[in-house]
């Protein structure tokens, strides 16, 4: 190293330890010392600073100053993007640059008499102000005045209705939720048009401030259901909610269950059909997806389209749909426990086809079953990863292609094969991914019991998740009413779908309040012409 280049290290070195400036020093004290809950001063000037200190380093946050009438001093502050500018010039900003000289100017006069928007709220508090404008809502302060107001002028970039992805059907609405709270409480409103549909209003997130909204139906919904999810929203103390699946783990019962204890959907009717059976609905700004709770494990295996077409081909898809749930959870363990311990249960034509194809294959039932489950998980995992337009053929020629590649090469053998594709299909019957998806994860541990114990490692995992399912609860409620503990009254709507003008009380649930949903003798009968 040269001599000069020496000289200079220790030069760059006391510049590093050099103290801070005293403007620097008086910002670190304004920033200690704002106080988010303080209210607004008096003093325009004051108010600027503070909020000017608040907002450092917010190039997307703008200060507008103008003059009301000429006289008085004021201040609009809204967020970039997040208001429509528009309605701020022609309605805000322009009858009050107008405004006629030597009039009242409070706060109150500019409400009700200078702003012509329709939505218009008094501000008094920096905390106040703050959540205003992070929603979009501009605000205006003036000079000599304690407090300001804020615009109802939000207007932002948002997804337009469609069809949900995850739950189409093919008689049924068409409209899903989208990732707008405002837009999704409208959905519901327009299919509940009684003043007795509340939205009760809350906030969680110590940064994100995100918007939760809890919906029922006053004198239907169950007031302790209702106090539940009110305290336990309440009590999250965390950085921020950005979805609703965030939130799920917060509200459920048991976290550590593999099932799910609330039913999340994008279609408002049903939603709707929950409200109207007492449940209450969670809704979460930023997420396309509502919950409902309390919500139950039959709950979870009804779709929509069963309540829109006739009830006897509705009860039969029911039945299919609960015979494919056992097939999903149950064929792999069983083929390999039969293969394994139980070759006498076997017929035997169809013992020697199955020994025949398993003649070069080098490992036991357990390991091939493993092995194929787990690579049609991968599989299906990739499909849904990788874009739409490639995602499903990668999927299914790739199932095709290792299929047929694992069998010509003696990895596995071909029976193995349809039994795994048979109950990739039958997961796919569930109608709630949430649902699906607990059932493929408990088919692993079912497969390695069956692999080590037999059909009485079979019969230890059910004994297991019965167990586990009876003592589950969601918000209070058992998980597997209304079979355990057994109530007649919602019987109607789990392994059978009645007509609906047989549905004339509501699950039991609700409580008995309001127990009955309509009225008696509600079949139709026909009339006869005169004979």
């Amino acid at each position: 190293m040269k001599k000069g280049q020496r000289g200079r290290l220790p030069l760059i070195k006391r510049r590093r330890k050099q103290p801070k400036s005293n403007q620097a020093d008086k910002t670190s004290k304004l920033e200690s010392s704002i106080d988010e809950q303080a209210p607004l001063y008096g003093s325009l000037a004051d108010n600027e600073n503070m909020f000017r200190s608040i907002y450092k380093d917010s190039s997307d946050v703008i200060f507008r100053t103008f003059y009301i009438g000429e006289q008085v001093k004021a201040i609009l502050i809204y967020i970039e993007g997040l208001s429509n500018i528009e309605e701020i010039d022609d309605s805000v900003l322009s009858p009050l640059i107008k405004s006629a000289p030597n009039t009242d100017y409070s706060i109150d006069t500019l409400i009700h008499k200078r702003v012509s928007t329709s939505s218009v709220k008094e501000v008094k508090t920096f905390s106040d102000s703050i959540k205003e404008i992070a929603s979009g809502r501009p605000v205006i302060l003036v000079d000599q005045q304690n407090s300001g107001f804020a615009l109802g002028l939000s207007k932002w970039e948002k997804r337009s209705v469609e069809e949900p992805q995850a739950e189409t059907v093919v008689k049924g609405p068409r409209e899903g939720f989208v990732e707008t709270i405002s837009v999704n409480t409208s959905l519901i409103r327009r299919r509940v048009r009684s003043p007795k549909l509340k939205m009760k209003s809350m906030e969680a997130g110590e940064y994100t401030k995100t918007t939760i909204k809890l919906a029922y139906i006053d004198g239907v919904a169950d007031q302790d259901v209702l106090e539940e999810a009110v305290n336990r929203i309440k009590r999250i103390d965390a950085d921020g909610i950005l979805d609703s699946g965030v939130l799920e783990e917060f509200i459920e019962d048991n976290p550590h269950s593999p099932f799910p204890q609330v039913l999340s959907t994008e279609r408002p009717d049903v939603v709707t059909a929950n409200l109207l059976e007492g449940r209450v609905a969670v809704l979460v700004d930023g997420s396309p997806f509502a919950m409902v709770v309390p919500a139950t494990f039959y709950s979870l295996l009804q779709a929509s389209e069963d309540y829109y077409g006739r009830y006897l081909i509705g009860t039969s898809i029911r039945w299919m749909r609960y015979l494919f749930l056992m097939i999903s959870l149950f064929l792999p363990s069983l083929y390999v426990a039969l293969l394994t311990f139980h070759q006498e249960m076997v017929p035997t034509t169809l013992l020697f086809s199955i020994a025949g194809s398993r003649a070069q294959v080098p490992f036991p039932a357990l390991v091939e079953a493993l092995m194929m489950e787990i690579t049609f998980e991968a599989l299906r995992e990739a499909g849904l990863r990788l874009p739409k337009q490639v995602g499903s053929a990668v999927s299914i020629v790739g199932a095709l292609v290792i299929g047929e590649a694992a069998v010509s090469a003696g990895i596995v053998s071909a029976p193995m094969v349809i039994v795994v594709a048979l109950t990739g299909v039958a997961s796919f019957t569930i109608p709630r991914y949430s649902a699906s998806i607990a059932v493929r994860m408990l088919r692993f541990p079912m497969i390695i019991l069956a692999g080590t114990l037999g059909l009485l490692g079979i019969i230890m995992g059910i004994i297991v998740i019965i167990v586990h399912m009876v003592s589950l609860r969601s918000f209070g409620q058992p998980y597997l009413s209304p079979m355990a503990p057994m109530q007649w009254r919602g019987m109607k709507d789990v392994l059978m779908r009645v007509p609906w003008w047989k549905m004339n009380t509501r699950p039991h649930f609700t409580g008995d309040s309001n127990k009955y949903r309509q009225s008696d003798n509600q079949k139709s009968s026909p009339i006869r012409g005169e004979e």
